[in-house]
């Protein structure tokens, strides 16, 4: 079918649409990103306003999902592989949605952390022993050992005897690793909130940048919707017959 020649656009318009460069075009349909493109009798691409369409919802696709997601996505698409496509799309709200959860389940965490006294040394002295800080968080030794070797504790050694000593940092990862595996967190969580708190010292700190992180998210979640509705119009629009 022959095009229009109002409908024809040359590369280095095309690119401009965009501001990228005339290769950047030519490696987007190779790349499937933009549906093939026919050539005239001397060889030269023919793009129009398809062509167009298709570049623009690739880059709000690119702006939620990526490049490189988007590039799957817009392959597919003009291969004619709809299942893909939507798998693709799927993969990236369940990246968001897993994230959200893990957020909320950290926040949660920090509830139950600020809600926590802090504990009050056994003797006034620079560090505690093992035992002493076993029976202050209420479990075994052993168990503490154990939150040693997961690196969730990191207690220092006495010279000379080379006992583990527990400062005050150590003691407070100790009482939250045990409010919290009563609370029935798993040891990802935990090691994130220890993390946290760990490189800002303070639980209400952690709790306002954990919120912060929940907002941004609520962003990327709108663009990343906004490059799927772009998508489904370019979808009615017959952008997958190529």
């Amino acid at each position: 079918m022959d095009v229009s020649p109002k409908d024809r656009l040359r590369a280095v318009d095309l690119a401009a649409t965009v501001g990228i460069s005339v290769q950047q075009v030519r490696n987007y349909v190779e790349q499937g990103v933009l549906p093939p493109a026919r050539r005239t009798e001397s060889g030269y691409r023919i793009f129009t306003t398809a062509h167009a369409r298709a570049l623009s919802v690739a880059r709000r696709l690119a702006e939620g999902h990526g490049w490189s997601r988007a590039r799957e996505i817009m392959a597919a698409v003009h291969r004619g592989d709809l299942p893909a496509a939507l798998a693709a799309l799927d993969g990236g709200h369940a990246e968001l949605d897993r994230e959200r959860a893990e957020i909320r389940r950290v926040l949660g965490a920090f509830v139950t952390v600020l809600a926590s006294p802090p504990l009050a040394r056994p003797a006034p002295r620079r560090a505690a022993r093992i035992g002493e800080v076993a029976a202050l968080v209420g479990v075994r030794t052993s168990q503490l050992r154990l939150w040693e070797q997961r690196e969730l504790l990191r207690p220092g050694r006495a010279p000379g005897t080379n006992y583990r000593v527990y400062d005050e940092v150590e003691l407070r990862a100790a009482q939250v690793i045990a409010l919290l595996r009563r609370g029935a967190y798993p040891f990802e969580i935990i090691e994130a909130v220890l993390e946290e708190l760990r490189t800002t010292g303070s639980p209400q700190r952690v709790r306002a940048e954990l919120a912060r992180r929940e907002q941004d998210l609520h962003i990327r979640s709108l663009r990343r919707l906004r490059g799927t509705a772009a998508l489904h119009d370019y979808l009615r629009g017959g952008g997958e017959a190529g």
